[in-house]
Formats: structure tokens, sequence, C-alpha cells
């Protein structure tokens, strides 16, 4: 238990730094901005109570926006994400589903079950985070084309992560 909230608190912090400092500051023709401190959320245990889920959904997206300058646009759509978390779960769970303990990772569900769950998170992220930075339907398509190609460069680096860090 209190190495799984060590290693949990290293990770956020780890996350955190690399977001704030490395990846706010890659930006492609404005339309791609990858978001990596969703892992966070995406690698927290099964069994976390839903209350501590979305408060540290809020928190971590809350932390970013007071680097970035946009009150509430990544603690709201970080906390969509925390919030849709269990059903995305729930419905892409194995036969068997899931341990106590278990985290969810690439090493423990393999590749097609990891990257289903990463993509369907990043993607409720995502549209989360540019529509309402939008708040216009006015954009939709070039906002659409922001959250896709976004979305695909944040997949990439997330795997990444897990497979050469993480996985370790």
């Amino acid at each position: 238990m209190l190495n799984s909230i060590i290693r949990n608190t290293g990770l956020f912090i780890l996350l955190l730094l690399i977001q704030v400092l490395l990846m706010n500051n890659i930006q492609f023709s404005g339309y791609v901005n990858p978001y990596i401190y969703i892992l966070f959320i995406i690698l927290l245990p099964f069994e976390i109570p839903a209350w501590i889920l979305l408060l540290l959904s809020f928190l971590s997206g809350l932390i970013v926006d007071l680097f970035t300058g946009i009150p509430g646009l990544h603690a709201s759509a970080t906390l969509l994400a925390g919030f849709f978390r269990p059903y995305i779960l729930a419905l892409i769970a194995p036969r068997e589903g899931y341990e106590q303990g278990e985290t969810p990772g690439l090493k423990h569900f393999g590749l097609r079950w990891f990257l289903l769950y990463l993509t369907v998170i990043i993607l409720v992220h995502h549209f989360a985070l540019f529509y309402l930075e939008v708040f216009s339907i006015t954009y939709f398509f070039r906002t659409l084309a922001r959250v896709l190609l976004s979305s695909v460069f944040s997949i990439a680096f997330i795997f990444l992560i897990q497979t050469l860090i993480i996985r370790r």
C-alpha cells in the first residue's frame, strides 16, 4: 500500500514536471499539443475509490492550469476523463476481470487492450479540452483536427513512456 502511494506520487510529480517544462512548449502549427500528464490517471489502480480518482483528476488538471494560465480548462477535461475511467474499464474488462492490486498497463493486459484503453481516455480528455478551449461550433472541424492530431501524438508519447520507463 505504502509502496503504491510512493510510486504514484513520484509518477505524478514526474509527469507534471515533464508536461509543464517540456510538453507545453511543443506545438506544431497550433494543431499538435501532446498532453502526457493524463497518464497518471490512466495508471491508477483499478480499485481506487471514485472520490479519490476524481479528486486526483481534478488536482492534476488544476496544477497544469496553474502553469498554463488557463484556469479550469485542464481541470475540467481531466475530471471528465477521470469520471469516465471506471465505465471505460468496465466496458473493456477481460473475461476473467481485474485482480485486486493490479494497475492498468501494457505489461499485464497486452498491447491491444492497453491501446484501446489509452485511446478512449485520451480522446475523452482531448475532446473536452479543445472544445472547451474554443467554446464555439464555428471552428468544429479545425478543432476536430486538433483533437485527433494531438491525440495521436499524446498516445505515441504515452506509449513510449509506458514501454521504456514504466515497464521496467
